[in-house]
């Protein structure tokens, strides 16, 4: 295959000789092509073939461009179409997706790949304004979404050959300079809460102490079956959650590994557990239109089916508004599960892997003061120590 040359272990270049132009010479056209996918030999001569013919259409029906110099705007629609809708979830892409259609497409869309460098990219960084008013930046939490959203893009870029550098090295990432501390409640207003709770809803009696216990974010929580319940071993496994974004709600699975995993349950939440399925079953069979008979969800409807995101939280505005203490997020719940295990002394790799961060250092950083705090209660039981035996000579 004189047209294909292998250059590398998995990377091969495509030429295509085009005719004889005005000043006699016989121009070529080349691109890069990398085989993402194990083959046999065979396999892979049939499939760089196919892929050469489709290359040599192109460059033969003059419709041809080459990778780096597509306009931005071309490789981001190649970008949402090839990767974001396939891998994202719906929340994710359509996140991606707004920050790409207000915030960057109208800064470089024009412009062509190999010329955005990465100048231009802080440039646009340093510069994002809210639409509505010119003069007021946006928050941190938007600029930093219009920063993933570049990374992943420019990531792509590279991975896809249309790029030999990523340009957006050396941009700043986004600092969070008015980082709010973490709103948690303390352990008597969890005392409140679950004396508040046994007038509550079984359901929603469980799913609180679950947020409260377990740590767990409200879709994980609203996507667990019995079949994610260990009663033996008393742990309970994340692997999927329940997402809603447009007004579409699916399931998915947990977004890294380390979201994917087993939460150790106190022996009361265990007990409770049991209660409660004991309940589930007897509702069950009292239910006249139950229609859900593959998933057996622990929260559902009066049919069975899962409850929507919405319900959980618009449950716990009610509830947390009736209680005689301060009104916190339904996700603070989970700062809750971590601030409170912190002050038992509990190490932070054992609090980041119970809430399913990708590493240490998010539970650092989320949880910096609390974590201070804790140091220097230790410290304070050291004084403790040494003032008594100061006092015994």
């Amino acid at each position: 295959m004189a047209n294909i040359i292998q250059r590398g272990e998995n990377s091969y270049r495509f030429v295509v000789s085009l005719p004889k132009n005005a000043k006699g010479e016989y121009p070529r056209k080349t691109t890069t092509y990398v085989v993402t996918e194990k083959m046999s030999p065979k396999k892979l001569e049939e499939h760089l073939e196919h892929e050469y013919l489709k290359f040599k259409q192109e460059v033969l029906s003059g419709n041809y461009i080459k990778p780096e110099k597509m306009l931005f705007s071309v490789f981001a629609e190649e970008w949402l179409k090839k990767f974001a809708e396939k891998e994202l979830s719906s929340t994710t892409y359509a996140n991606y997706e707004s920050k790409l259609t207000t915030n960057i497409l109208p800064v470089i869309g024009h412009v062509r790949m190999d010329e955005i460098n990465t100048l231009m990219l802080q440039t646009l960084m340093d510069e994002l304004k809210r639409k509505d008013d010119s003069s007021t930046e946006l928050s941190f939490y938007t600029k930093f979404d219009v920063y993933r959203t570049l990374r992943s893009i420019f990531k792509y870029a590279v991975q896809w050959n249309v790029l030999v550098k990523n340009p957006l090295e050396g941009v700043n990432k986004p600092k969070n300079r008015n980082k709010k501390e973490v709103n948690a409640y303390d352990q008597n207003e969890v005392a409140t809460i679950f004396n508040a709770l046994i007038e509550e809803p079984f359901k929603w009696r469980i799913f609180a102490m679950l947020a409260i216990v377990a740590g767990i974010r409200r879709g994980e929580n609203l996507a667990l079956e019995w079949s994610d319940i260990d009663f033996e071993n008393s742990r309970i496994d994340i692997h999927k959650s329940i997402v809603s974004a447009d007004g579409k709600t699916e399931i998915k699975e947990t977004k890294t590994d380390s979201s994917n995993r087993l939460v150790s349950l106190p022996a009361s939440v265990v007990d409770e557990l049991r209660k409660y399925r004991v309940y589930w079953v007897q509702e069950k069979l009292k239910a006249k239109n139950w229609t859900e008979n593959e998933r057996e969800w622990l929260f559902h409807q009066r049919n069975g089916t899962y409850v929507h995101p919405s319900s959980a939280t618009h449950w716990w505005n009610k509830f947390a508004k009736k209680l005689d203490i301060r009104y916190i997020r339904l996700h603070d719940l989970r700062h809750t599960s971590a601030s409170l295990l912190i002050a038992q002394g509990v190490h932070a790799k054992i609090i980041s892997e119970r809430l399913g961060h990708a590493n240490i250092k998010i539970t650092m950083d989320t949880y910096g003061h609390v974590l201070r705090s804790a140091d220097q209660a230790a410290a304070d039981k050291f004084e403790i120590l040494f003032k008594s035996k100061t006092n015994e000579k």
